[in-house]
């Protein structure tokens, strides 16, 4: 199975795979689950969300009676994605060219999905019926699993594998995220001949953005405005100013406590000095709470234990297909899968873990 796991790991980081250009990844991996004894699907989010590669959904029927089983992963990695080329040094971690991330977020749950099924269809092992979804553009705020036919799905339960660090960590609880545009409408003017003539959109914004808590607001809800955007020129009193931003909290109501706090500041300073604000909002990913008691966590601490690993149920502050995926009945877990340092270009992990993911994948389908 080691060897199996290396060359397959290496074999997908090394195809470039940024969100919206899955296609090379896409079309392997139709080939892997057909192989293995899949009917494949590809849907049109592709097409949907400007990208060139759509959802992948596979069923393999069981060789036995008991309700469906569910793994997902995604196909995407973020930037820099362009030339991706993974080495396995002498520790036996396995790290990116320095210039590119590794690509372990998220092939090393890709990896696991494959190589467990793998293990079960090679060695003839009794299962129930398997479902496989790989989906696209999981780091732009879910927009592939946004666009999925979630109704297909048999399975009542899924494990996503997508959480960083070694294996045994399953996250039963996230937040709900919700971006946010706020545009401010001054009135433009001369700035050397007449700068009192205008409204200067960009300095109420600042104004604004200095009343409006930000980072960590409680244990349970973070606020950020990230970007900035505003004015033509350095002689323009600048006419219009948009602040972009997001809001995660584990309480529904308390992201939209803080959008209509930020509505209502923004509102208040813009009138003060005579300008206008017009504010939009986008729900990301609605957030989910998996009970301790739901046989998907039961199976999960079980499927540790025969392998002794010590189970470890955990809260993430991060969104993933899960957050879709549980919009739309399934109950569910994220799981961990050996990626470490993700989202840099430092990213790595240790073929170990992965193999022990794979383990646990294989472990996980036995449980049914």
């Amino acid at each position: 199975m080691k060897e199996r796991v290396k060359n397959t790991f290496l074999k997908y980081t090394s195809m470039d795979c940024e969100s919206l250009q899955e296609r090379q990844i896409a079309d392997a991996l139709i080939g892997e689950l057909k192989a293995l004894g899949f009917e494949v699907q590809e849907d049109d989010a592709g097409e949907k969300i400007g990208g060139n590669t759509g959802n992948l959904y596979a069923f393999k029927k069981g060789t036995k009676e008991g309700e469906p089983v569910l793994l997902a992963a995604h196909m995407d990695t973020v930037k820099p994605g362009v030339g991706k080329h993974s080495v396995l040094n002498e520790k036996e971690m396995f790290l990116s060219n320095g210039k590119t991330v590794l690509g372990g977020d998220d092939v090393c749950g890709i990896t696991a999905i494959l190589e467990g099924i793998r293990t079960i269809v090679t060695k003839g092992i009794p299962h129930v019926d398997i479902e496989v979804i790989f989906f696209v553009a999981e780091e732009m705020h879910c927009k592939g699993s946004s666009e999925f036919n979630f109704s297909k799905i048999k399975a009542r339960y899924g494990y996503v594998l997508d959480l960083e660090g070694a294996p045994g960590l399953a996250a039963v609880q996230a937040p709900t995220s919700t971006g946010f545009w706020v545009t401010v409408q001054g009135k433009a003017a001369h700035a050397g001949f007449c700068p009192e003539k205008g409204i200067h959109a960009i300095a109420i914004a600042a104004e604004a953005i200095t009343k409006v808590s930000q980072g960590r607001i409680d244990e349970e809800t973070t606020r950020n405005i990230g970007q900035i955007e505003g004015g033509m020129a350095t002689n323009i009193v600048p006419e219009s100013c948009r602040c972009i931003g997001e809001i995660r909290s584990l309480a529904y109501e308390k992201v939209q406590k803080g959008l209509e706090e930020i509505r209502q500041v923004f509102t208040e300073t813009a009138l003060k000095y005579g300008a206008k604000i017009e504010m939009k909002t986008h729900e990301n990913y609605r957030g989910y709470k998996t009970g301790r008691d739901e046989p998907v966590v039961k199976r999960f601490e079980a499927a540790c234990r025969h392998m002794n690993l010590e189970p470890k149920i955990v809260t993430t502050f991060g969104g993933s297909d899960l957050n879709k995926l549980s919009q739309h009945g399934v109950t569910g877990v994220v799981l961990s899968c050996g990626m470490q340092n993700v989202h840099s270009i430092k990213e790595y992990a240790y073929l170990e873990d992965v193999v022990n993911t794979t383990k646990l994948v294989t472990q996980l389908i036995r449980e049914y």
